[in-house]
Order: C-alpha cells, then sequence, then structure tokens
C-alpha cells in the first residue's frame, strides 16, 4: 500500500479535532503560554535605561531560551498522551483497524501536535517582540531582541524541538501503560535540546548564524532517525490486543466519530459502505 496525504490529511484533521473534546488537551495550550509569556515580560519590563549592556544581555539570553521551553515542553506532554491516551479512552483499536501505514498515522498525529505547538510558540515570540518595541524603556533590549542569530534561532528551533520532543513523546506513549507517567517522561526528553540551547542563549558559545544553521541541521537529523526509529517500534498487533484487553466486557469506551473512521477507510479503498 502507497503513502497516501489523503489518509494522511484525514488523521491530521481527526488529531485536531479531538483537542477539541479533550479539556486536557486545551487546557494545557492555553495555560502553558501565559507561563512562558509573563516571565520574559517582567524581565524585559524590569531593565532601566542604565543597565549595563552585560546585564542586557543575560535578560536576552533568558527571554530566547523561555521562548524555546514552549515549543519543546508544549508538544511533549501532548503527543506523550497520542497513543495511550486513546488506549484508555477505547478509541485505539478502531483506529488501527483502519487501513493506515504506520507512517502515516504516526506523521498525522506528528503534524497535529506541531502546528498549534510551534504557532503558538510563534505567537508568544511576536509578542515579545511588539511588546518590547512599545514598552520596554531600554533601547538596548529591543536591539538585542532583533538580532539575527536570536531571530533565526527562534524561527529554526521551534519547529525542530518540537520535533524531538513529539518522536519522543509518541514513542513513549506507544510503549507506556499510563498516561501520567508517559507525560513525565516525554516532558523530561525535552530536556537534552534544551541544554544546548541554553548554552547559546547564555552566550558560553557566541551566537551567530552559522551555529544556528549547524544545530539546527544536527537536529533534523536527529529528528529524522527518531522518526524511523518510532515507525520500527510501531507495533499495531501489539497495541490492539493491548487496546482490547482494557476493554470493558460490556463493550465500554468512547470511538472515534464514525465519519471520521469511514473516510480513512474510504482512502484506504476498503470503504465497505
Amino acid at each position: 500500500m502507497k503513502f497516501s496525504f489523503g489518509r494522511l490529511g484525514a488523521v491530521l484533521r481527526k488529531e485536531l479535532r479531538e483537542y477539541r473534546r479533550s479539556p486536557f488537551i486545551v487546557g494545557t495550550m492555553a495555560v502553558l503560554p501565559l507561563v512562558f509569556l509573563i516571565e520574559p515580560l517582567i524581565t524585559i519590563f524590569r531593565i532601566g535605561p542604565s543597565v549595563a549592556p552585560s546585564v542586557v544581555d543575560k535578560a536576552v539570553g533568558a527571554t530566547f531560551l523561555v521562548l524555546l521551553i514552549a515549543p519543546a515542553m508544549l508538544p511533549a506532554v501532548i503527543a506523550a498522551y497520542s497513543v495511550v491516551g486513546e488506549r484508555e479512552q477505547g478509541t485505539l483499536e478502531p483506529l488501527l483497524t483502519t487501513p493506515l501505514r504506520r507512517e502515516e498515522l504516526l506523521l498525522g498525529k506528528a503534524l497535529g501536535v506541531v502546528v498549534p505547538a510551534v504557532g503558538i510558540a510563534y505567537v508568544l515570540f511576536a509578542v515579545i517582540q511588539v511588546c518590547a518595541h512599545l514598552f520596554a524603556s531600554n533601547a538596548a533590549v529591543v536591539s538585542a531582541l532583533g538580532q539575527g542569530p536570536h531571530i533565526l534561532a527562534e524561527i529554526l528551533f521551534a519547529p525542530l524541538l518540537a520535533g524531538w520532543s513529539i518522536w519522543v513523546g509518541i514513542g513513549i506513549s506507544t510503549r507506556a501503560s499510563d498516561v501520567r507517567v508517559a507525560q513525565q517522561l516525554g516532558t523530561l526528553s525535552s530536556i537534552p535540546p534544551l541544554a544546548v540551547v541554553a548554552l547559546v542563549s547564555f552566550n558560553v558559545f557566541t551566537p551567530s548564524v552559522t551555529l544556528a544553521v549547524v544545530f539546527a541541521l544536527v537536529l533534523l537529523v536527529a529528528d529524522v532517525v527518531l522518526f524511523r526509529i518510532v515507525v520500527a517500534l510501531f507495533d499495531r498487533e501489539r497495541l490492539i490486543t493491548g487496546a482490547s484487553a482494557r476493554r470493558s466486557p460490556s463493550g465500554g469506551g468512547q470511538v472515534p466519530p464514525a465519519g471520521a473512521v469511514r473516510r480513512i477507510r474510504r482512502l484506504g479503498g476498503t470503504d465497505d459502505g
């Protein structure tokens, strides 16, 4: 069976619709960005006009670090829920019985996380820039926030850090049996790449366009490798067996919307009407 962008799109639309039905995911997407926005704004507004340049550099470095924590940790929490959460709700088995390739299912779930997560990260970055231009009392802060390496790092690293967290989170979710454990492990998995970002943000490594591009390429290769590993480890039969074992004898549990399942079956050429 060939890879189908139609089936991939059907999975993506299903994932985005599921967010509206999950108070936990909606709450996470609403609350965490506010946490990551408030601290940088306080840091920027507290810098007076006579503060030394070294203090400004440290404050701006801390601001960019916080802004990059958002696209790393937010996807980790949601991605860790992607498989084990559906298993607990009883929606996983019907999805796995549709004619989906592993790559289509996993990429659809990943895109369902990366699109809102990266979108939120870019919005936070834009809000910080606008607020700094309007309200910051130190012109050096505005200048530092607008430096090319910092902006390039934000643009490149946000989706790549999100990709790392998503693939590790989905990999953990396929093997975990408890949502909370999966989310805790997924959050911890986002720390290693952030450690390197922290070194750059605090000028341990001098920020530059070359450094940003090199680190972005390393993250890109890591994301591709992680995707291949997760696809190889994705065991549909084991997941179906595990989902069946968790269902109650009375057949309790929710199922995905019938329209979503029928659409995936139709795109796979197995619609039975």
